[in-house]
């Protein structure tokens, strides 16, 4: 599988996966930056088929804690420009104003029966939530365009209707070219998860092993910046959204940024995607790339390095926007002082460094196969856990103990 940062960028941004129309209450969803599938032919494995008709999707509860009644499936998104979710029935049923109850809110939850629940899934881009003991708060409200759209919930806002409900999500993309799928940890980690995508190969990821959501708990408690993210034991949340909630130092990787900056001013930065390789050095205030294209980028803020946005930007362009992936990696990795031939790919080298995204280090950490989305560009080098057949058959998706 061709690792994304090589790839065409898409935006990475689930509100753009959706087709720009989610909103989160109680104000316009400021999701993180994700990496959604590729939706483009040829993003596959390399199988030549095409994926039609439903897939069948098996939900699983593995909690030993939470009965089935206790568990609610939310699979929403978009279909062909319209915000979709998908029924007990397996269609797809457009969001409607009039879905909203008394309460003021919608109710498409599809309850878990038996030890395995059978889904039909039909194309369709989005999420899959899961909430444990109390249900989700989704709102159908109308959108800049006068279109039926839906608040998702915003587990890193307080005042967020949902945010006191045991909640988490997987993202995925099912069309004509296969399911691309991952369980994200970009946003905020709460509810271990994990897939098994089948079809052309056999593949699972995301899989936290025992003892691991207490282990990233326990971790981030010890480091002083990281324990104000910790939201009782319902879930942590990712340093990014903590910045903007004034719960994590905004000045936090300065040090690093600077170090960088300066060490790159008297040396060359070696970075290389499919496009070919770039080498570049500060100049004026601006590291610059030359190579297959000329590219540059101001001094990024910690905001910019954990969203992986602002002066990290990866627009779709082929040459700015996986050099900006890489750097965004290195970035959060704390690897681009220790080598400057990027990108690094021996994941022992990774989060050495005191000011480094301990967050993402400690979710990698938690899964078994070292495969997490703790920061939108962590599929350079292919340490997202993210799959992807282009003839797939079946999808599972595993609630796993707490």
């Amino acid at each position: 599988m061709t690792p994304r940062h090589q790839r065409n960028l898409g935006r990475r941004k689930l509100l753009f996966a959706l087709g720009g129309a989610a909103v989160a209450a109680p104000a316009i969803a400021a999701l993180a930056p994700h990496a959604l599938a590729e939706t483009s032919p040829g993003t596959g494995t390399g199988d030549s088929a095409k994926a039609g008709g439903a897939l069948p999707v098996t939900i699983v509860n593995n909690t030993g804690s939470f009965g089935n009644g206790d568990i609610h499936v939310y699979v929403v998104g978009n279909e062909g420009g319209r915000q979709v979710r998908l029924t007990p029935e397996g269609t797809l049923a457009p969001i409607a104003l009039s879905d909203n109850g008394a309460d003021g809110f919608t109710d498409y939850a599809i309850g878990l029966t038996g030890t395995e629940t059978r889904l039909s899934l039909p194309h369709m881009s989005g999420r899959i939530y899961v909430a444990l003991g109390e249900k989700l708060r989704f709102k159908a409200v109308t959108d800049g365009n006068g279109d039926a759209a839906l608040q998702y919930p915003a587990g890193w806002v307080t005042s967020d209707p949902s945010y006191g409900v045991l909640h988490d999500s997987a993202e995925f993309t099912y069309n004509a070219d296969g399911m691309f799928c991952n369980t994200t940890m970009v946003d905020m980690f709460s509810v271990p998860l994990s897939i098994r995508l089948t079809g052309s190969q056999d593949q699972t990821t995301g899989t936290v092993r025992p003892g691991g959501r207490a282990a990233v708990f326990a971790a981030l408690r010890e480091i002083e910046e990281f324990a104000p993210l910790i939201v009782d034991d319902t879930r942590v949340i990712a340093p990014g959204h903590g910045l903007d909630a004034g719960l994590f130092p905004k000045d936090y990787l300065a040090p690093y940024i600077d170090e960088v900056w300066s060490t790159y001013t008297g040396r060359d930065l070696t970075v290389t995607t499919n496009a070919g390789t770039f080498t570049g050095r500060v100049r004026g205030d601006r590291l610059t790339f030359d190579g297959p294209a000329q590219v540059s980028f101001a001094k990024p803020s910690t905001r910019d390095v954990l969203f992986c946005d602002g002066n990290l930007a990866a627009p779709n362009d082929g040459t700015t926007g996986p050099v900006a992936a890489i750097l965004g990696a290195g970035f959060n990795r704390s690897t681009l002082l220790s080598s400057d031939r990027q990108p690094t790919t021996d994941p022992a080298a990774f989060y050495g460094t005191a000011l480094t995204n301990h967050y993402a280090k400690a979710v990698h950490t938690a899964t078994e196969d070292g495969r997490a989305y703790g920061f939108a560009f962590d599929d350079v080098a292919d340490f997202a856990s993210y799959i992807q057949d282009t003839a797939p058959t079946g999808f599972r998706l595993t609630l796993s103990p707490l």
